[in-house]
């Protein structure tokens, strides 16, 4: 299923009804690594935002690990989404990490649009790692018609 597919999947709501959309994505660790080894920052500074890279320090393969389980988060977000048209910018989706370290997620540019013409207002994120594996779920809320 197209992440357009899962969009028009979703049942059709009466205004001010709830609007429940979800996306779940698993990502192998030692793939992210591969990137990170072969390309560098370039990879990086394209993927990933100033803050998520700050949230993601130590060595290739610690730091691996957690930038994974991010783009799992970049994916589910677009998941949840359901974009018909196209694929908003992995910048334009940010997993921000308070002191406690709870996740939340920033949207901007197309991805914001793409969430205010879905009329989900709210996002809730999770994220996983355990050994070569990260995971995220997303859950988006908000209220009327898809």
């Amino acid at each position: 299923m197209t992440y357009g597919d899962q969009a028009r999947a979703i049942e059709r709501r009466e205004p001010d009804e709830p609007t429940l959309a979800v996306g779940v994505d698993l990502v192998a660790v030692d793939e992210v690594q591969a990137a990170l080894e072969h390309f560098g920052d370039r990879y990086l500074n394209r993927v990933f935002t100033p803050h998520e890279l700050s949230c993601a320090p130590g060595e290739t393969e610690v730091r691996a690990r957690h930038l994974a389980a991010r783009f799992a988060a970049k994916e589910a977000t677009m998941k949840a989404l359901g974009p018909s048209d196209w694929l908003p910018g992995w910048r334009s989706i940010e997993v921000r990490q308070d002191e406690s370290g709870r996740c939340t997620l920033r949207l901007s540019g197309h991805a914001a649009e793409l969430a205010n013409r879905a009329c989900l207002s709210g996002f809730a994120v999770s994220l996983s790692h355990e050994g070569n594996l990260a995971a995220a779920v997303v859950l988006a809320v908000g209220t009327g018609n898809l």
